[in-house]
């Protein structure tokens, strides 16, 4: 090959970044369309902002003030202020409030969905590119806001597909973490994030694990050692204690919480709100099947400043090659009281909500719970003869008319190569118009949907041929009324 021949680029996806055909699509959309008729049910107005935010307005995830660009997307605009794609739904909306403050409705209540990206590696199950969905209030300090957005949650994964029993929202309080803190005796901010990392694996490590991590360090399998918090034994098994609380009603871990981190003034602030929330969402009907206090909650508490809650699933889930997977967190959020304030100076109240729609997406379908498993294609014209191509467009035009998604095939292929098309395509149904059916004023469909039924029953290709098991032909008019009925049995 000469080596002046042009280089063609290879065909391939960037790293962390999926393409989704229709299955895909129809799955988001339809858990979009489901959370987003929640949000609004409970009050909650759309917002939609822009995908690029000046970097500044992402604050911690600017490492690099010269070029920020670890942890987001960033550019430089031609006025030298460096932009970033938006990294989630939240940073945008305290800016959004920041803003507009004074002209918003107070407390402010927005839903908002659309793609976010974080410029992290990428690994299996997660990506650089993926779609969230928030509700949140902002102006609001009251703890039946917190609750509000728990209820509103677990109404929002009902409606995604998850009745009740599948999925748990778990709540914690970041005040709780800070009176236990207090009460072992931990004040350095370095040790008190090592205690929430050792926390944070109990799941993983059990108890002894976290021990161990609490402690001088543990060493796992492969030899490596992770250094510790360095806690004593009275203050490590303090920790354990309050990890361990979250068994039974919720009343009941606020009892036990009450005996290990009650005494501290934040500790017993995040009690007195996880009561109130407690009894906000007995009054809304969320029992603690679907709602619980856990302690061993702790991602995020870096971040949020009271109520934290996380959404894990319940459900047994296998990957592709049906091995049996723990899918875990599907959505979560909390009190963050201090966002806005990075625009304004004063501290203003904030909790909400975000579902990981890609995400949830994926364990509906791992759960086999994906009702976009049987998305539709259209109903297939198929073209027999060129000279009649304006019958056939005619014919589709009259079938989408009413209301039934359809196309004409616009290929090069014989009848054979267009109902493997139409198969290909899941269409419920071919429609045939030849020069019999013209001249007779009728119309041949096959229902596809059956026949891929009766296909793996009929063993003989001269009985299937005779057959024609799905095949009917009948007057024009009669044409929608028998796609319906194939539609409605499919």
């Amino acid at each position: 090959m000469s080596s002046d021949a042009p280089q063609r680029p290879e065909a391939r996806t960037p790293r962390g970044f999926v393409d989704r055909r229709a299955r895909d699509v129809a799955a988001e959309r339809r858990i979009l369309a489901a959370v987003s008729g929640v949000y609004e049910r409970w009050g909650f107005e759309a917002l939609d902002t822009g995908a690029f935010e000046y970097a500044d307005a992402l604050g911690k995830f600017l490492p690099d003030a010269d070029r920020p660009n670890e942890g987001v997307f960033a550019l430089q605009d031609d006025d030298d202020q460096w932009m970033a794609l938006r990294y989630d739904l939240t940073a945008p909306l305290a800016r959004f409030a920041a803003q507009n403050w004074e002209t918003l409705p107070k407390p402010f209540r927005r839903y908002a969905y659309g793609p976010v990206w974080r410029n992290e590696k990428p690994g299996p199950g997660r990506f650089r590119e993926f779609v969230q969905c928030d509700a949140d209030t902002v102006g609001s300090a009251r703890p039946e806001a917190d609750a509000e957005i728990i209820a509103m949650a677990v109404e929002g994964l009902e409606a995604a597909g998850l009745p009740a029993g599948q999925a748990v929202i778990k709540i914690n309080n970041r005040k709780l973490l800070n009176g236990l803190m207090a009460a072992a005796g931990v004040e350095a901010e370095v040790q008190k994030l090592a205690v929430l990392r050792a926390v944070d694996k109990l799941d993983r490590l059990g108890a002894d694990g976290v021990r161990l991590l609490l402690g001088e360090g543990r060493k796992d399998e492969s030899g490596d050692f992770t250094k510790g918090a360095g806690l004593d034994t009275a203050a490590a098994e303090r920790v354990l204690a309050f990890t361990a609380a979250g068994v039974g009603g919720r009343s009941e871990t606020l009892a036990r919480l009450a005996d290990v981190v009650g005494g501290s003034a934040e500790g017993d602030a995040g009690l007195a709100e996880l009561a109130a929330i407690d009894a906000a969402l007995s009054a809304l009907g969320v029992g603690p099947d679907r709602a619980v206090f856990d302690p061993a909650v702790v991602r995020g508490l870096e971040y949020y400043t009271g109520a934290v809650f996380e959404a894990e699933l319940l459900l047994s889930t296998t990957d592709d090659k049906g091995q049996k997977v723990t899918f875990g967190s599907i959505g979560g959020g909390g009190r963050y009281d201090d966002l806005v304030a990075r625009f304004t100076g004063e501290r203003t109240p904030a909790t909400g909500f975000s579902f990981g729609v890609s995400r949830l997406a994926a364990a509906l379908r791992a759960a086999g719970r994906d009702a976009a498993s049987a998305v539709r294609g259209p109903v297939v014209v198929i073209a027999f003869d060129q000279a009649r191509m304006a019958d056939y467009f005619a014919l589709a035009g009259e079938i989408r008319a009413a209301g039934i998604p359809a196309e004409v095939y616009l290929g090069s292929s014989g009848m054979k190569a267009q109902m493997k098309y139409a198969d290909r395509r899941l269409s419920p149904a071919a429609v045939m118009l030849g020069e019999d059916e013209i001249a007779a004023g009728t119309v041949t469909v096959k229902d596809l949907d059956l026949g891929r039924e009766l296909s793996g029953k009929v063993a003989d290709n001269t009985q299937w041929r005779a057959q024609r098991p799905g095949q009917q032909t009948l007057p024009r008019a009669e044409l929608i009324p028998a796609l319906r009925r194939i539609l409605d049995a499919g």
